[in-house]
């Protein structure tokens, strides 16, 4: 029977980058380029010798992160990511580096992403029913901010347990983060159903912990029709739904 549900964050509670519109629409770089951006003008301000290597350095930085997300299943914070980035170049952080860390860190809090089609009405009709919680991997903005996005929507307040990578230590599909989720739940892991958008950590990462898994393809659907998925939702207003059937 099934006593608790998790989400995923990223395309499965918000549009990944949907804020990158209203960026657009105030004449704000992308993400992308301003996190870029922000790293090359403190080499250039504190260290001009190396300013001509500084994107070499910050490729290398996301290159060693993305190994450590893929392989070690690991979310280091943006300072440790930036930290390897001063140490491609030698040369020491500088006073600005805390600065620039934490623009980096609020830019999804300053301009929230917008939610998914009908996640508050399925987070409304599964409150008191189950417990639930969200597993979500922390890439560049850390769960404390996370944290900050859903309050702004509203949406904290019907969770009861966060598992951030960059708090738990772990990134999924590792089963570290879905045994912290039901240790803090009070379940079993057949007790657990977790909903998200990705084949590799939320659908295999449950189902091989011995958990469901619903594979949610309302933003983007990354392969529905191939999946092992528990089962397959589109809808958010139809999760509710889903969700009692896997329990009969």
């Amino acid at each position: 029977m099934i006593r608790a549900v998790t989400f995923d964050l990223w395309d499965t509670i918000v549009q990944d980058d949907s804020d990158e519109l209203q960026r657009a629409d105030q004449g704000l770089r992308t993400k992308k380029e301003t996190r870029r951006a922000l790293f090359a003008d403190e080499i250039e301000l504190h260290h001009p010798d190396r300013a001509h290597q500084a994107d070499a350095a910050f490729d290398h930085a996301n290159a060693w992160f993305h190994a450590q997300w893929k392989q070690e299943l690991q979310t280091p914070s943006y300072a440790e990511r930036m930290k390897v980035a001063f140490g491609h170049l030698g040369v020491p952080l500088t006073p600005g580096f805390s600065q620039m860390v934490e623009t980096v860190e609020e830019m999804e809090v300053h301009i929230p992403p917008e939610l998914a089609d009908g996640i508050q009405q399925c987070l409304s009709a599964l409150h008191g029913v189950y417990q639930l919680g969200i597993i979500s991997d922390a890439i560049v903005t850390p769960g404390t901010n996370l944290r900050k996005i859903l309050h702004h929507h509203g949406l904290a307040q019907y969770f009861d347990v966060f598992v951030f990578s960059d708090e738990a230590g772990a990134a999924k599909p590792n089963p570290a983060v879905f045994d912290q989720a039901c240790q803090a739940l009070h379940v079993m892991p057949s007790e657990l159903v977790h909903i998200g958008d990705r084949e590799s950590n939320d659908i295999a990462g449950p189902l091989d912990f011995g958990s469901h898994s619903i594979l949610y393809t309302g933003v983007i659907d990354r392969g529905g029709h191939q999946t092992r998925a528990s089962a397959v939702c589109a809808d958010h207003h139809k999760m509710p739904n889903i969700i009692a059937t896997l329990n009969r």
